[in-house]
């Protein structure tokens, strides 16, 4: 397993190199930014390694560049910095997880090992299902290039549903995810925000990407080469 390390510090980028050597790991390390962002372009590899605070280039915006580029190496995040804001900045760049410095080295490759588990999949910041775009982060939609509002219930049902597409979902596994298990009013409620839904994203752009699948569920599919359907 390669892994590179992108670390400002001297001393720390060294004891990380030994250690990560230490456990069979190939280890490359990069004390800026900008060196960091040409040796992931340059090379493949199992996971990064990548500091927040570094010259050139700051470690979020190195991650959400590899991120847009389609690059979904796993990336573990360090910070001297913690609490909650640089935790969602991090994860919301496209990292998988952060830890805050100082750290156990133990914790670390625990969480390596477990990055590792999951591979190189796509796991995108914004969702995507055709021209419809989804950001979690940001709380936006748009269809093409146009700017959807939507409430945060809407919001909420739309993400579940593009982060399963082309899945058709019962109306008690939205209940369960989008409302919540306390919820004891009526299940129709699903048809009526899933309604709503047609009526701000498909409906003013010729589209039918929001399907009913009948006595099943609902799905949200890529329709752009069914405009009108």
């Amino acid at each position: 397993m390669r892994i590179l390390v992108v670390e400002d510090d001297k001393q720390l980028a060294a004891a990380l190199r030994r250690g990560l050597e230490s456990e069979g790991y190939a280890v490359d390390v990069a004390l800026t930014g900008t060196d960091g962002e040409w040796f992931a372009a340059e090379n493949a590899y199992d996971a990064m390694v990548v500091d927040v605070m570094l010259p050139g280039l700051a470690g979020d915006v190195l991650c959400a560049r590899r991120r847009d580029g389609g690059d979904w190496t796993p990336i573990l995040m360090l910070t001297a910095r913690s609490g909650p804001e640089q935790e969602a900045r991090a994860l919301d760049a496209g990292a998988d997880d952060f830890l805050a410095k100082p750290f156990s080295f133990m914790v670390l490759t625990a969480r390596l090992r477990a990055l590792l588990r999951r591979g190189s999949r796509e796991r995108p910041t914004v969702l995507e299902v055709g021209d419809l775009r989804l950001d979690p982060a940001g709380h936006r939609v748009w269809r093409g290039d146009t700017a959807v509002a939507l409430t945060p219930r809407q919001f909420s049902l739309l993400e579940f549903l593009m982060r399963h597409p082309d899945q058709v979902q019962s109306k008690a596994t939205i209940l369960e995810h989008v409302w919540d298990f306390a919820y004891d009013g009526h299940p129709n409620i699903v048809e009526v925000y899933v309604r709503q839904l047609r009526q701000r994203i498909d409906e003013p752009f010729g589209r039918a990407s929001l399907q009913t699948v009948r006595l099943v569920g609902y799905r949200v599919v890529d329709d752009r080469g069914e405009p009108g359907a």
